[in-house]
């Protein structure tokens, strides 16, 4: 009896398991339309493990699933977090788990299914509109701290409008609003906003401008996330602070504005100083400049005080009187000095001008004696100094005799 039974030859090209796996792995991952998948789904199951989140992806009907993966370094950045029950939108690619043969999904991003496109698109602009710069806190201007002229852009039928003006009257009076209506809702309300920034700026006058409106729903507060508001605010040449009535996430303008707050009330008090605030500050300035200078003449005072204090302990009345004393005993010293100074130049004077009345031609002549001159005013000393018939003019003690000469004699020794 003859066993039936087929003979089965092994070809050259047989692969081991691995083989096979890594050539399925290799054939996912490098697929281009695998390496970036976006898939939408609910959650099914989740676990947490200590190397990341483990997770089931199926579609609501239940007719197919997928597990999925989240690394604990990748946790942190999702926008939402998986919970059974919830359906999602996530961003990943395809792995091949060796160990088990099984494909999965290696998760980078998770976002709500409901608005998972809408939230894709604003953190894709939010992260290009960061990366450059529009966000950094450096660039952002202080607002004036009392301003005189204010701009507003929001809807004229919306209550923010009256929140806003109702807000501005009461804390400080006799400001100047300039009103700049644009539609804050809808597909029209991009343009709509930047038009009516671009009419502030054109007009000048404007020292801060409140871009505002109340609150909505989040497709209804779109306008804000739109990159044409955005950087018409962040371009805008006046500071610029945002009052939109949601307590949500911050949308975009609030990140690019200048200062942000969650209604248009909020706005209008943070943009001008109530003026009862003024009045208090004032009165508290003058309160601490009167302690001021009172503490300062305190010190002066006292500084005074220690002055007279040092003064009677050098005694220095003392010392004036004695000062005064030496001087009095100097001065005494100086006037004897001078009066016998004085006296002896008297004396000396006297004298001096006894010998010149001795000396005085004339007391001569009135003794007796006379000047004999000649026509040329020469005294005559000798007389061989004048010739026969020559005449001279005699100068006597009371007038002149004009004599002529008719003889001269030579004195006799």
């Amino acid at each position: 009896m003859t066993a039936d039974f087929t003979d089965f030859l092994i070809p050259d090209t047989a692969v081991s398991v691995s083989g096979l796996t890594d050539y399925i792995r290799l054939l996912l991952e490098q697929d281009e339309q695998l390496r970036q998948v976006w898939v939408i789904g609910e959650v099914s199951s989740a676990n947490h493990h200590r190397s990341g989140l483990f997770f089931t992806l199926q579609d609501p009907d239940g007719g197919a699933a997928i597990k999925c993966v989240v690394w604990n370094g990748q946790l942190p950045k999702l926008m939402q977090m998986p919970t059974v029950g919830e359906q999602l939108i996530v961003l990943g690619s395809i792995r091949l788990y060796p160990a088990r043969g099984e494909y999965q999904l290696s998760v980078w991003q998770a976002l709500p299914a409901g608005v998972g496109l809408q939230a894709l698109r604003y953190q894709q602009l939010r992260n290009r509109l960061e990366a450059e710069g529009l966000f950094d806190p450096q660039r952002k201007r202080s607002l004036p701290p009392h301003p005189q002229t204010i701009a507003v852009v929001t809807s004229p039928t919306a209550a923010a409008w009256g929140d806003i003006q109702k807000t501005l009257k009461q804390r400080y009076p006799g400001l100047r609003i300039l009103f700049s209506p644009a539609t804050v809702q809808g597909e029209q309300a991009p343009e709509s906003i930047v038009k009516a920034i671009q009419r502030v700026e054109r007009d000048g006058r404007a020292e801060v401008l409140i871009l505002s409106r109340g609150g909505g729903a989040v497709e209804e507060l779109a306008c804000f996330n739109d990159e044409r508001v955005v950087r018409a605010v962040a371009n805008c040449s006046i500071p610029v602070i945002t009052g939109i009535g949601h307590h949500r996430d911050e949308s975009l303008v609030d990140l690019v504005a200048d200062e942000s707050v969650h209604t248009p009330t909020a706005a209008a008090e943070r943009v001008v100083p109530a003026l009862a605030d003024l009045y208090n500050l004032h009165w508290q300035r003058i309160v601490e400049l009167q302690q001021v200078v009172h503490r300062e003449l305190e010190s002066a005072d006292n500084q005074l005080q220690g002055l007279r204090e040092r003064l009677q302990r050098l005694r220095l009345d003392k010392q004036l009187q004695q000062q005064m004393q030496a001087l009095t005993w100097r001065r005494q010293q100086l006037m004897q000095v001078t009066t016998s100074k004085f006296q002896q130049a008297t004396q000396h004077l006297e004298m001096l001008r006894q010998k010149l009345v001795t000396l005085d031609p004339k007391a001569v002549l009135q003794r007796g004696y006379a000047v004999v001159r000649q026509e040329n005013g020469i005294i005559v000393r000798n007389a061989t100094e004048v010739a026969i018939g020559q005449e001279l003019l005699i100068q006597l003690g009371q007038g002149e005799v004009i004599v002529k000469v008719t003889e001269t004699r030579e004195s006799k020794v």
